[in-house]
């Protein structure tokens, strides 16, 4: 833990320093120090420094450790709910929902969705979303097949992306239609102060909150029965994790759209690394996340600069073929068991 939020210091200050124009690390400390110390820090920067790292890059930088954090958190315990190691927000249809939600704001305006705003049409995207496909899935007595979640999460997936690409195409403002395909792609570009403290907030109680219910999470892996002699009310376990991640998964895609495979990809590599246990994973997970995704960010400013790839592109392509190696790998290791 004390390692991996070493290397995430670190990863938050070299992504700071880098991108259309670089900036030495230890200029990075001096503007983030005399920020929050002062006149304690001598200010040995110029203005043109300042306004780079602390109006432009670090409210970015921290946005992705933010986003990170929190869909690999979400992506954790979906797997643990819905007992399906290939559970993730956006498998589920659950960001695509929210997705869908949020472009309506922007391309029809709020009025459409009884005022809300992005952040909260986006978090009832993801409520419809998750309840939709647990109609769609149960089974008998209320359970939940694996393979059943998995086709009800991808066939609203594709629902939802279908009415989203509508709404892009009958728009009537090219600025408006452009803004949400940029944004689907997945951007933390524009991110400022004002807009990272409500996803940080929902992000670090959300995870304190799902962390807290690791030994829960953990008896539900193993099978209801063991959940209920243990005196877990299932159903209603389940439907209190579900509303927390759709609050989570809704003001991170509100904030920096569609960034797929970080909620799939990073919690399978912790349990590699700790184990099934989700009260030791959860906060690993966090802290993975952040780091992989502050560092995508970086990759995207620095790939094709001056100008900025959409981070979704990166995580896709970063996270499909690891992905794979992980099945096989997996694979592997069973055939030699």
């Amino acid at each position: 833990m004390s390692a991996l939020s070493i290397v995430l210091v670190l990863a938050i200050a070299v992504a700071t320093a880098y991108g259309t124009v670089t900036i030495e690390v230890s200029t990075v400390a001096r503007v983030i120090g005399h920020q929050i110390f002062g006149s304690v820090v001598t200010p040995d920067f110029t203005p043109i420094d300042e306004q780079i790292i602390w109006r432009l890059r670090l409210p970015e930088v921290l946005l992705a450790a933010v986003i990170g954090a929190g869909l690999s958190v979400v992506g954790a315990t979906l797997q643990a709910v819905v007992r399906n190691p290939l559970a993730d927000p956006y498998l589920l249809g659950v960001s695509s929902g929210a997705g869908f939600m949020a472009a309506m704001v922007i391309t029809l305006g709020s009025a459409t969705v009884a005022g809300l705003s992005a952040s909260g049409a986006a978090f009832v995207g993801a409520l419809l979303s998750t309840v939709l496909v647990l109609a769609i899935a149960a089974g008998p007595g209320g359970r939940f097949a694996p393979v059943r979640v998995v086709l009800a999460g991808v066939t609203l997936s594709f629902f939802f992306l279908g009415l989203t690409n509508y709404l892009i195409f009958h728009s009537s403002d090219p600025n408006a239609a452009t803004a949400v395909l940029f944004w689907l792609l997945g951007s933390l570009t524009g991110a400022s102060w004002p807009t990272l403290w409500l996803p940080a907030v929902v992000v670090a109680l959300g995870t304190v909150y799902l962390q807290a219910q690791g030994r829960s999470l953990n008896a539900v892996v193993v099978g209801e029965e063991t959940a209920l002699s243990a005196g877990i009310d299932v159903r209603a376990f389940r439907l209190r994790m579900l509303v927390v991640t759709s609050l989570i998964t809704g003001v991170m895609v509100a904030a920096a759209g569609g960034i797929a495979f970080v909620g799939l990809v990073v919690p399978h590599v912790v349990r590699l690394l700790v184990g099934p246990d989700h009260r030791r994973g959860l906060p690993v997970s966090a802290l993975a996340g952040a780091i992989f995704v502050v560092l995508v960010d970086l990759m995207c400013r620095v790939a094709v600069s001056p100008n900025v790839l959409p981070l979704g592109i990166v995580t896709s392509l970063v996270g499909a073929p690891f992905f794979l190696w992980l099945l096989r790998r997996s694979r592997t290791g069973a055939m030699a068991g």
